[in-house]
């Protein structure tokens, strides 16, 4: 259960909070949830306590989840494929001055770690979809259509070195796969294909090698001193 401090935090210091899931990946259908993620800083003072502020808050709605400035920076700089597609998601619900540097930070937080963190991701899904079938004889359908579009946006990133997380005119084929219209085997050839296709393309992506560190720290430290003055 969600503390009143954690649910004060989110109402009252959220810089940037966004929809995700299907909604933000144009693959909404009648009775799709609607995911929130969003960022929160805390105040300053807070870390001055023993008690330091959480570093990430689940609730107080439901599908909603929010991470601490410096946690979500963290995560970004290691290429965390949820929250790179949080900063990129098409439906932005709520946004200060500090939420808009850090979207303006986009650019920073991409780099080739990227291809590491989409690929190790997409082959533990894979994996779990693989073992579904084993066991019962069929993956779960939205994960496998999820697993596409997640391997279909890493590779258009590694390509071109830009994250777009809606699919587009992929939306009819992807929506079929979950509906179990595709039988596994294409499915598995499907992936079969994007993860060597995404291999391929590492090899010559535009990316830079490391993301921007120093520049996200000084956004970090300049938004922390605010923080302490205000």
């Amino acid at each position: 259960m969600i503390t009143p401090e954690a649910e004060a935090l989110v109402r009252d210091h959220t810089v940037y909070s966004c929809v995700m899931g299907s909604r933000a990946f144009g693959l909404a259908t009648v009775g799709s949830d609607t995911d929130r993620r969003g960022v929160f800083l805390a105040p300053t003072p807070l870390f001055w306590r023993l008690d330091k502020p959480p570093t990430h808050v689940d609730g107080p709605s439901e599908e909603q989840f929010s991470w601490e400035l410096e946690r979500f920076c963290e995560l970004a700089l290691r290429a965390n494929p949820n929250v790179l597609e949080c900063l990129h998601s098409p439906i932005v619900e709520r946004i200060d001055a500090t939420g808009r540097e850090l979207v303006d930070l986009r650019g920073a937080f991409l780099s080739k770690l990227a291809h590491q963190s989409f690929a190790g991701y997409a082959l533990g899904q894979r994996r779990k979809l693989d073992a579904d079938v084993r066991q019962y004889g069929a993956p779960r359908w939205k994960h496998a259509m999820h697993l596409l579009r997640l391997m279909t946006s890493s590779l258009d990133l590694l390509r071109t070195g830009r994250l777009t997380i809606d699919v587009g005119d992929a939306r009819e084929d992807l929506l079929a796969v979950k509906r179990g219209e595709v039988p596994w085997a294409e499915v598995e050839r499907r992936m079969t294909r994007l993860a060597e296709e995404n291999e391929a393309a590492a090899t010559t992506t535009p990316l830079r090698p490391a993301p921007d560190r120093a520049r996200v720290e000084d956004f970090l430290l300049r938004t922390r001193r605010a923080s302490a003055s205000a």
